[in-house]
């Protein structure tokens, strides 16, 4: 088995590495894009809104770059990553974030909208896997990561297509990790809890019902930070995570475990 390509001088260096994050121009995604670029990677941004990665990578600086993508079209998948093999090279660490939510309740979900929620989340990390393993073969070495979600360890109501989307994720992670895990490429997930963002403020901003129980189910009584993700990320995608290979790391305070 060839040697991963690091600065083994530090074994959480990204020194080297090309890193492509979907949906990494805001929220979690952003996160994770400055937290890689941080241990020294170069980040590639990518998502429908190309307007909205520009500002990104402006905020980001030197090492990162955007490029319009979208998940669900194999083509766009194909032509972008084409322009980013030329443009800066192989990437060798993928993070399957894009993605989108829905809250409704089983009666109120159409069966477009199920196939909507499935096609970004699970078909779009599975084809954009896909589409980038062969370059991380020719590397040597390569890390996939999927965001998953509380909904992929514990039930919750009135988000069936979300939950079963993100509980599909952890399938792939299993079943990729077995089958890449001998080429040296290690596939991982993440499951965020409730971390701060505009999001969890526009839920529960009016509901402070809701944000006491939730705070009540979580031992550190309290709400992440975006780069606590960051971070997370960081460590499954260097060398000192190099024997970790088909988990999920909750990063949620101990929200999945705690009553």
């Amino acid at each position: 088995m060839p040697d991963l390509h690091f600065d083994n001088s530090c074994p959480f260096s990204l020194s080297g590495q090309i890193a492509l994050i979907t949906g990494g121009g805001t929220g979690l995604g952003f996160a994770m894009s400055s937290a890689l670029l941080s241990a020294g990677a170069k980040v590639v941004l990518t998502g429908r809104r190309l307007d909205i990665l520009r500002e990104a990578v402006k905020q980001l600086g030197e090492g990162s770059f955007a490029y319009a993508q979208d998940v669900t079209n194999p083509e766009s998948i194909t032509d972008s990553l084409d322009r980013i093999q030329r443009e800066i090279g192989d990437p060798t660490i993928l993070i399957n974030n894009a993605g989108t939510h829905l809250k409704k309740a089983l009666a109120d979900t159409s069966m477009e909208e199920f196939r909507g929620i499935m096609g970004t989340h699970v078909e779009g990390a599975f084809a954009l896997s896909q589409a980038l393993v062969p370059g991380m073969r020719r590397q040597g070495h390569g890390s996939i990561l999927f965001i998953a979600s509380m909904t992929s360890l514990i039930g919750m109501p009135n988000v069936v297509a979300y939950s079963a989307a993100k509980s599909a994720l952890m399938g792939m992670v299993r079943g990729l990790a077995t089958e890449l895990g001998p080429e040296n490429i290690r596939v991982n997930a993440i499951a965020p809890g409730w971390i701060e963002t505009p999001m969890l403020h526009k839920a529960l901003d009016g509901d402070p019902t809701r944000r006491d129980k939730i705070l009540s189910r979580t031992p550190q009584a309290k709400f992440g930070n975006k780069m606590d993700i960051g971070w997370a990320a960081v460590y499954l995608s260097c060398p000192a995570a190099s024997f970790v290979n088909g988990v999920m790391l909750p990063v949620d305070g101990g929200a999945s475990i705690g009553f």
